[in-house]
């Protein structure tokens, strides 16, 4: 049986992902805790935001990996998280801003048959790619 994905992104946010990579190259996710913009996926490229030691990475969407804080994922640990993309712009840091578009989290709690399923995280510890 295949591990149930922490994180998903939809069909639009992969095409905005997309044309930020042509744009940037190695892209990473984090999910902001309330800073700015709330609690928003922020886009930045690869090897840009310092990844802490007790940060989670949840996996990766469309081929970027994916941050969350390790208080945030206590409280997100039943949930899964799903990228979206909205019209307008966020007040952040993230790349697609200029884009006129904002990353956004929806959301799901996992069903108790998904629990045992759940995809590992790895704690405190950035991916290589440049």
């Amino acid at each position: 049986m295949e591990p149930i994905k922490r994180v998903l992104v939809t069909e639009a946010a992969r095409r905005v992902i997309d044309a930020l990579r042509s744009r940037h190259g190695h892209l990473m996710f984090v999910q902001s805790g309330g800073c700015c913009d709330g609690s928003a996926p922020m886009c930045y490229k690869q090897g840009t935001f310092r990844i802490g030691s007790r940060d989670v990475k949840l996996g990766e969407i469309h081929g970027c990996p994916f941050y969350i804080s390790g208080a945030q994922f206590e409280a997100w640990k039943h949930t899964q998280l799903i990228v979206d993309v909205v019209e307008g712009r966020g007040a952040s840091f993230s790349l697609e801003i200029p884009l006129g578009v904002r990353f956004i989290i929806r959301s799901r709690p996992f069903r108790t048959e998904e629990m045992i399923r759940l995809e590992p995280v790895e704690v405190g510890k950035s991916q290589s790619r440049p």
